[in-house]
């Protein structure tokens, strides 16, 4: 019975949109443009504790769409979920939280962020997938070119007395 209580469990207690914001500021006029808009899209990825075992992961994207240089929409979302992980390996832990809860969040925030767009009066934005073990590679990466560079400078910034 004891081995039980130490057996790994990863649940989803729930998933939720956690923020959503939408700017028209060049409405109506922008609907009147023929050029096809320019989409740039941003992602992050969060997580942080609530209690022993539980979590919050999240998943923020921003889309801004532009013609000729003039905002047409920028819509802001995130969507989060409250996750139980319980006996897992430190090791395994923070790729859990940023790389799978991401894999689960991910396909709503797609679905709010494309309704959203729609909404608003535009032809919807349907986001690519994510490849959420190379990004959180990626992060780690930057993370480690941050650290190794941070004693340098400050070794560099020495002042004598």
């Amino acid at each position: 019975m004891a081995d039980e209580n130490l057996q790994p469990v990863f649940q989803i207690q729930r998933v939720y949109l956690k923020d959503m914001s939408l700017e028209q500021p060049n409405s109506p006029a922008i609907f009147l443009e023929q050029d096809a808009p320019q989409i740039e899209v941003s992602v992050d990825v969060g997580a942080e504790p609530l209690a022993e075992g539980i979590y919050e992961a999240s998943v923020a994207v921003t889309v801004t769409a532009k013609v000729n240089d003039k905002v047409a929409f920028l819509v802001e979302g995130k969507q989060a979920g409250i996750f139980e992980a319980r006996n897992i390996p430190a090791d395994q832990l923070d790729p859990l939280l940023g790389i799978a809860c991401p894999n689960i969040i991910y396909p709503y925030l797609r679905s709010n962020i494309a309704d959203m767009i729609t909404r608003a009066g535009f032809p919807p934005v349907h986001l690519a997938e994510i490849n959420f073990e190379l990004f959180y590679q990626q992060r780690l990466q930057v993370l480690a070119e941050q650290a190794a560079a941070a004693p340098a400078a400050v070794e560099g910034s020495s002042t004598t007395h």
